[in-house]
């Protein structure tokens, strides 16, 4: 299945896609799940599939108005330098444990909605990843047993503020700008995805492509980030767990490439689809 969050005659809903119909299931579902987040959590998207194939409440797919896959996940965790070529072009060693960092929820923009520019920044980089969404949450999971609590997956572009990223050690100042977290434009449920570790990832800027890659060369898999995770805090339904981006930044480029405003950054990944995203001046007020 392919699952979404968007907005239907001015209102946030949920709902999944039927070949080029986006489903609301709001109104069937509505009562009992306030949003998507709430759906996966209580285990709606058990035999959830025929109400899609033949659901009445719908638009066409390419009209859509998206939210963040999930508008209110309660912890992004991103994975640092998670690709040899990439740790290698950022000059970084190898670490016995991932780098993790920690996204603010309110960052993540869906699909098609402009990302910015900041004002005070002219190093705006991307970075294409797959996303990991949790459907069962947990403790100290081990990592023979971490897919269990896997439901899908989706597209993620971690955009990079590099000079702000380089103040310290530390990421998150440059992980945490308003509009810079794209996701989706939809969760493909874990079932449709034979392996997770052999999918196409690429990056294309103004239709070139500056980033292409495969999900097998992540150096550590998506069960032993889950069981890290987990073993320093409880992972809940709806998180979301960006494993890292492979070589071919802008920042890392000679001359570096970043972006600007009028480009038109795109996120494809085998098997999900194309996240894809216009940069945009930073405005006075967030709408």
């Amino acid at each position: 299945m392919k699952l979404a969050s968007f907005i239907k005659d001015g209102q946030a809903t949920f709902g999944g896609i039927a070949g080029d119909r986006l489903v609301d299931l709001g109104p069937k579902f509505g009562n009992r799940f306030a949003d998507l987040k709430a759906l996966i959590g209580g285990g709606g998207i058990v035999g959830l599939s025929p109400f899609i194939e033949t659901g009445k409440d719908w638009m066409p797919l390419q009209v859509g108005q998206f939210l963040p896959v999930l508008p209110n996940p309660g912890k992004v965790f991103c994975v640092g330098v998670n690709y040899a070529d990439h740790q290698k072009e950022m000059g970084r060693s190898q670490s016995e444990h991932p780098t993790i960092f920690l996204r603010f929820p309110d960052t993540l923009i869906g699909h098609g909605a402009a990302a910015w520019i900041p004002r005070n920044s002219v190093a705006v980089d991307y970075e294409c990843e797959l996303a990991v969404i949790i459907g069962t949450g947990g403790r100290h999971i081990d990592a023979a047993a971490a897919m269990n609590h896997v439901v899908g997956y989706t597209c993620f572009n971690d955009i990079s503020i590099r000079d702000f990223q380089r103040h310290t050690t530390q990421f998150i100042p440059g992980k945490n700008f308003p509009r810079s977290g794209p996701i989706g434009p939809w969760i493909v449920t874990k079932d449709e995805i034979a392996d997770p570790h052999a999918l196409s990832i690429k990056t294309r800027l103004n239709g070139e492509v500056m980033q292409d890659a495969n999900t097998n060369q992540l150096i550590f898999k998506i069960p032993e980030l889950i069981a890290y995770i987990s073993s320093f805090t409880t992972i809940s339904p709806g998180d979301i767990i960006a494993t890292g981006t492979p070589a071919g930044v802008g920042f890392a480029r000679k001359p570096p490439v970043f972006m600007k405003a009028g480009d038109v950054v795109e996120v494809e990944i085998e098997g999900i689809g194309v996240l894809k995203t216009p940069m945009v001046p930073e405005a006075d007020e967030e709408d």
